[in-house]
């Protein structure tokens, strides 16, 4: 095992259509939805209004949705979709939103929102929230998703499609598969010095935060529990942060993962140069390409499957919308059986659960069954308007952790300050 000490990437190109405008992103002045505020808008603002929309969502991924908003139009002539783009980076995107949705404006109708935006737009009431008219049925979507898009037990967005980790295993370096986290380690011994054991991304950056909540959480413990309150310094979540830092020590975790993001993750096991890996499932194709005899599994904690954290994305409706009814019937349609589909066969993982369980996508698609018991048992980021302050409390401070010589103790009781403090500033 090597002893040198020392995410997804999303693409995709943008196609363009006669009947689907993409608008570049930005700012646009509506005064008569400005008079309304940020915080305005209610059932006698659009709430029945019917007519065309506007559907905001970062450019990375809109080529999934495209022949979608094409389907809508063609059956809603007086009702079509007008997709507009956002900038490919998250920052950006939100950015975007946030000035619109400040200045009281209804530029965007739907807005696909990164599940960790949804308590934060929610909380400064900008998103019409779905109960009594805008009631929809998510009985059919996974818990885990649906829990993303939930304020305060009220839903606030509609999830899209979904995401989660895999753990990846070349089978030429390791044969059996792991069933919890110490198996990891005892599958490694026996690997060449020159073979890294497990790559994660470890970056210091949003990757970190993922995967240092996913070993608080496949140790017993988590972020924030249920109320809200601030659990990093629990027993259980201490134990799963020493877990990382000891694996990253001993050598379990590679050295190189703390300067790894999912594409570096990507190419090291690509290359051969790691037994496992930690990754969405985009990794699988790439795999695939690259020739490697690997399987996948649900991500592996201390006494059985982990906890992945939840990506995608959930849509929700502008509280200034005037045509909030047709908004709703639009996110409603994305997550069709025909549509969610087509998110499968583009590896865009549905939210769908049915679509899981279809004999010929897993065939085309054999990661599907792992991901769905992944998706299972995923965790959603920390439900918080304050997520960007408590993703970087994690870092700083997990990476103090495993590079620095910080203590576990230390490093969680100087998460849950920065945490509580952002809470309350």
């Amino acid at each position: 095992m090597k002893k040198s000490f020392l995410r997804s990437a999303r693409t995709g190109a943008i196609a363009t259509t006669a009947t689907v405008a993409l608008v570049l992103a930005g700012c646009s002045s509506d005064d008569s939805a400005s008079e309304n505020g940020a915080a305005g808008g209610d059932d006698a603002n659009g709430g029945d209004g019917r007519g065309p929309i506007t559907f905001a969502m970062g450019k990375n991924d809109t080529d999934k949705l495209i022949p979608i908003i094409e389907k809508w139009n063609e059956e809603h002539p007086d009702e079509e979709v007008t997709l507009s783009e956002l900038a490919g980076e998250a920052d950006a995107q939100r950015e975007t939103l946030v000035q619109s949705l400040q200045s009281g404006n209804a530029d965007y109708d739907v807005m696909a929102l990164d599940v960790t935006w949804t308590a934060e737009f929610a909380a400064n009431q900008w998103l019409q929230p779905l109960t009594d008219d805008f009631e929809t049925d998510t009985s059919s979507l996974l818990d885990s998703t649906v829990e993303s898009a939930t304020y305060n037990d009220t839903l606030y967005a509609l999830p899209q499609n979904t995401n989660g980790q895999l753990l990846f295993r070349n089978t030429d370096l390791v044969d059996e598969a792991p069933e919890t986290f110490d198996d990891i380690r005892s599958a490694c011994e026996a690997l060449e010095e020159d073979t890294d054991c497990l790559t994660m991304t470890l970056k210091q950056y949003e990757g970190l935060a993922l995967n240092t909540a996913g070993f608080m959480e496949g140790w017993g413990g988590s972020v924030l529990d249920d109320d809200g309150n601030v659990t990093v310094d629990s027993e259980e979540s201490k134990e799963g942060l020493q877990a990382m830092v000891d694996a990253y020590e001993d050598g379990t975790i590679s050295a190189d993962s703390t300067a790894a993001t999912e594409e570096e993750t990507n190419m090291t096991f690509t290359e051969g140069d790691t037994a496992f890996a930690v990754n969405w499932p985009y990794m699988f194709a790439n795999s695939e390409d690259a020739g490697l005899n690997f399987e996948v599994q649900p991500l592996v904690g201390k006494d059985g499957v982990g906890v992945s954290t939840l990506g995608g994305y959930n849509n929700g409706i502008n509280i200034n919308s005037e045509n909030k009814a047709t908004a709703l019937e639009f996110m409603e349609f994305i997550i069709n059986e025909e549509n969610q589909k087509s998110f499968a066969e583009a590896s865009f993982p549905p939210v769908l659960a049915s679509i899981y369980d279809d004999e010929s996508l897993v065939e085309q698609h054999p990661y599907l069954p792992a991901l769905k018991e992944s998706l299972e048992n995923a965790a959603p980021r920390p439900v918080s308007p304050f997520y960007a302050a408590i993703s970087k409390a994690i870092q700083d401070n997990a990476y103090a952790a495993l590079t620095d010589g910080k203590s576990v103790d230390d490093a969680t009781t100087d998460m849950k300050a920065a945490i509580e403090s952002a809470s309350q500033g």
